[in-house]
């Protein structure tokens, strides 16, 4: 009786094989994902990366609250790249010690669009370079997410609006 209330282990989430770290830096528009609970209502969220010399990664995520021009919220986990033969598994913390899993699962030839992963399949963020992304590409990129295991219907589009 208890084996059936047991799940089912999830498969291993791969990451791309290697990440140029130098070039994976800077601003990520977040397009879509499943939101944390700081997320939820989030309208042009955007990660930046920048590798410190200690090589961490210094991140900074803003969003404004709600609405377009709703409160700006800034958090500044700090990056650890966890495997430096890819460069793709990294330990995101925003508290001491506790460093989240941070997959880099997808990654364009040309740097302009990536998905971050969790192996809980719990959450998953679909960035690029650009605010706005082409529908086919957004649907390649949810495809994607779905072939990893993630219910797609949990993925939020997040509202993005720049002058």
């Amino acid at each position: 009786m208890l084996a059936a209330c047991q799940s089912t282990p999830l498969a291993p989430m791969p990451t791309v094989a290697k990440v140029d770290l130098a070039r994976f830096m800077g601003d990520w528009y977040v397009i879509a994902n499943i939101p944390t609970f700081i997320e939820e209502g989030a309208h042009n969220a955007v990660e930046t990366y920048r590798l410190d010399s200690d090589g961490s990664i210094a991140t900074t995520f803003t969003f404004r609250a709600g609405k377009f021009d709703g409160e700006v919220k800034r958090y500044n986990p700090r990056g650890f790249v966890l495997d430096t033969s890819t460069n793709a598994l990294w330990g995101m913390r925003f508290v001491w010690p506790i460093k989240a899993d941070y997959r880099i699962t997808y990654l364009a030839d040309d740097y302009t669009q990536t998905i971050i992963s969790r192996q809980k399949r719990d959450y998953v963020w679909i960035m690029a370079r650009t605010p706005v992304i082409a529908e086919a590409d957004y649907q390649r990129l949810l495809n994607i997410v779905a072939a990893q295991g993630y219910d797609i219907n949990k993925v939020r589009r997040v509202p993005q609006q720049w002058k």
